[in-house]
């Protein structure tokens, strides 16, 4: 049902899909997942509703019609809470439907069946804004981190990450400047099904540092950690 043709290097950060077609939420789910990404999923709309209220997702991607509640019943108690972003992924396509969607709460509007590639592109584009970066491009000191191309280069060399390595940076670099906790770590790079958790962020920074510097990522001992660049 999606045409795929992304990188499978492309760790992203938490997403939920709420989709009330099984056949559907479980194909997305899943090539999601083998994109890199970290996802919970919903059945029905209140029960996606508590799962988003309950963790801070990167972006959502929400059905309109669902048991439970619906898209937009979930948007408006959403919205009076968190400001999470939300790609409404529907089969209504009128221009009416498009407006409501977005005035009532969501950040962009796809009609399905659409391409995985496309969707995928919209995603990292809300994080990206929601982040308050205009361009995919970001700079600390001499490494540049390329949130499209899920590049990293120090200088004119790049430097090869593993999915998880680049999934913690990316997230350090999009909150530059900002304190990042160890569970705000986990809460954005591993899934509701991901049991392996220990002291694999302290791994994945030691091996960050090995090949960017020692100094590049700064710890604040019992809070987390900042990249000041």
């Amino acid at each position: 049902m999606f045409a795929s043709g992304c990188n499978a290097y492309n760790v992203q950060m938490r997403l939920l899909v709420v989709e009330d077609e099984p056949d559907l939420l479980q194909s997305l789910a899943d090539s999601l997942r083998e994109d890199g990404y970290a996802v919970d999923t919903a059945s029905r709309g209140d029960d996606g509703l508590h799962k988003a209220k309950a963790w801070d997702y990167d972006a959502i991607i929400l059905d309109w019609m669902l048991p439970g509640i619906t898209g937009m019943e979930f948007l408006k108690h959403l919205r009076r809470e968190k400001k999470t972003p939300v790609l409404l992924l529907t089969a209504r396509d009128t221009v009416g439907d498009r407006v409501h969607g977005l005035d009532s709460g969501a950040d962009d509007y796809v009609v399905k069946p659409c391409s995985l590639r496309e969707l995928l592109a919209r995603v990292r584009a809300l994080i990206r804004r929601s982040s308050g970066h205009a361009s995919n491009i970001i700079e600390i000191g001499t490494v540049r981190v390329d949130t499209g191309r899920k590049t990293v280069f120090d200088g004119d060399e790049e430097v090869v990450l593993t999915a998880r390595e680049y999934a913690l940076l990316e997230l350090l670099a999009l909150n530059r400047g900002k304190l990042v906790s160890r569970s705000m770590i986990y809460d954005h790079i591993f899934d509701e099904d991901d049991d392996s958790l220990s002291n694999i962020v302290e791994v994945h920074v030691s091996h960050i540092r090995k090949k960017l510097g020692k100094e590049f990522i700064e710890t604040r001992r019992g809070q987390g950690y900042i990249l000041d660049g």
